[in-house]
């Protein structure tokens, strides 16, 4: 069973709902409604890791540079909510290892 809050799509850059759910077919010139920033690239995939090589989990897929900008990406999975890529969510995690 899935949740809304699990299938709603935020835009990387101005953390506002895309109008997208999570896995939808995505266009490589589509834009967030809000800000225009690109809904096809690297930080609003699913596979989008920045502690994994090339920061990228498939290992097959090409190395893509500019991770903010619209790519050709054949592997690309639109990502749902906010899977703890934005700043504050990352930061907590680090606090809460090094607490005793």
């Amino acid at each position: 069973m899935t949740t809304e809050a699990s299938t709603k799509v935020l835009c990387f850059h101005c953390n506002k709902e895309t109008g997208y759910s999570a896995g939808a077919k995505v266009f490589r010139g589509d834009e967030c409604p809000h800000c225009s920033s690109a809904i096809h690239c690297c930080k609003m995939c699913t596979f989008y890791d920045v502690s994994a090589y090339n920061e990228c989990k498939e290992p097959s897929a090409d190395r893509i540079v500019e991770k903010e900008k619209s790519n050709f990406c054949d592997y690309f999975v639109l990502k749902g909510g906010n899977e703890g890529n934005d700043k504050e969510d990352l930061l907590a995690k680090a606090n809460a290892l090094f607490k005793f």
